[in-house]
């Protein structure tokens, strides 16, 4: 008898060996978090409506899927994206990321610019060791605030551009043209530069995306033989809260600077135009970066100011060789765009839908929504995206491809648009001729 009843009694021990040793997969989450402050509302809105646009486009085409693959789960689990108005004021920035992190449980940061946001949401990353993504702002401005704590941030990635630090050896954009906004904007000028004086105005609004684009670009304009007014002294690099040009303006008029390149939210550019008109100066060429972004932005300046502005292009449904994910491709993205506001092309939604892609992908790799971890799959990023190839180099930077664009005059519904007029990229070719001298009427 005893011996039949030592038989179960083995059974159960076994079995509580076997089964015992492994370990239940953890419990998934509903759904993976991932926070946005962004501007909704103010004058950095122009940011906000492409760039939100373009992380829920990512969302939606991820949850089509099933969403993301985490291997320690042993499951798809879907993405959400929580978004934020910061009321265009960097300030709130901060605060909106430690609430969405603390609140409401997100486990990602991503923004959608200008620079000035980037800082605040950064230091909150770091503090709780999430991963932060973000991208429209210059190289040289990011690095100077990223580098000013010790040690640099840690958590945080950016996908954007240069505004004359070649990548390094060994990157593979090095000894590349277009991957930074000089070397562009030189090509651009280079069949126009002999039809003028050489004599550049430089204006900024006095904010770190404008103050390290004013000292970057005056050396960069003198050492291609051009002459920057007054530049060693500041001059036109001014408060934010400007709001009378006038003496600049005459300044730069009697100086006859025939280039004008600035810097400076679009409010505060489209003000300074308006008086510039008002006082007779007509540059022959204008390159406005930042302000002279957004459709919705520079139709706000009134008028025809935005005739032949030019900016630096990003990303456009135009460039080939990307993809997005699933069937989305750079055109089909736009076509959404355009179904859905009845506007323009907007640059910044594929870059922002670039971004959530690598995130997207990084969390895949690593398996887990530990932030740790992810920050390391992110280290180790080479993918294609819907806004070219993306590959950090080791200040956790990834450089876009720029091309060259300009404000023309259309006989469509919304009358301007902002067609590529010059690129070194043959996966991303100009689609419209430079319109040079500006036609002032």
């Amino acid at each position: 008898m005893k011996k039949f009843l030592l038989i179960p009694l083995v059974i159960v021990l076994v079995s509580g060996l076997i089964f015992g040793g492994c370990k239940a997969a953890p419990k998934a989450p509903e759904e993976i978090l991932i926070g946005l402050p962004a501007a909704v509302t103010g004058g950095a809105a122009g940011f906000g409506k492409g760039g939100i646009f373009g992380y829920r486009a990512a969302v939606e085409d991820i949850n089509k899927l099933g969403g993301i693959y985490i291997e320690e789960y042993g499951s798809k689990l879907p993405v959400k994206l929580i978004v934020v108005d910061n009321e265009s004021n960097p300030l709130k920035a901060g605060t909106l990321a430690e609430d969405l992190i603390l609140r409401d449980k997100a486990k990602f940061l991503v923004n959608v610019g200008p620079l000035d946001f980037n800082p605040a949401m950064a230091e909150v990353a770091e503090r709780h060791k999430i991963p932060h993504m973000g991208g429209p702002g210059p190289y040289e401005s990011w690095q100077a605030m990223r580098t000013e704590v010790t040690p640099p941030w840690e958590y945080s990635w950016i996908i954007s551009f240069a505004i004359a630090t070649p990548a390094a050896e060994g990157d593979f954009r090095h000894g590349k043209l277009g991957y930074s906004m000089f070397d562009v904007w030189l090509g651009a000028l280079k069949d126009i530069i002999g039809e003028t004086n050489k004599k550049v105005a430089l204006l900024a609004s006095d904010d770190p995306d404008g103050r390290g684009w004013y000292h970057a670009f005056a050396p960069q304009a003198q050492g291609i033989g051009c002459e920057t007014y007054r530049t060693e002294e500041e001059f036109g690099l001014v408060p934010m809260e400007t709001t009378d040009f006038t003496s600049i303006i005459m300044e730069w008029k009697d100086a006859n600077c025939e280039l004008l390149w600035s810097n400076s939210p679009a409010s505060f550019y489209g003000a300074f135009a308006r008086q510039a008109h008002t006082l007779g100066y007509y540059p022959k060429q204008v390159f406005a970066t930042r302000g002279g972004l957004f459709y919705t932005d520079i139709q706000a300046w009134g008028g025809d100011l935005p005739n032949g502005v030019c900016n630096e292009m990003f990303w456009h449904p135009s460039i080939e060789g990307c993809r997005g994910i699933g069937d989305t491709t750079p055109m089909s993205l736009h076509e959404r765009w355009v179904e859905e506001t009845g506007l323009p092309k907007h640059t910044v939604m594929g870059w922002c839908y670039a971004i959530a892609q690598v995130l997207f992908d990084a969390i895949e790799r690593a398996g887990t929504l530990d932030g740790a971890e992810i920050n390391k799959a992110l280290a180790e990023t080479d993918m294609i995206t819907i806004y070219h190839r993306v590959v950090f180099d080791e200040e956790q930077y990834s450089r876009v491809p720029v091309a060259f664009g300009q404000w023309q005059k259309t006989d469509k519904p919304w009358v301007w648009e902002n067609p590529i007029v010059y690129s070194s990229h043959d996966f991303m070719p100009a689609t419209a001729d430079l319109i040079f001298p500006i036609p002032y009427e």
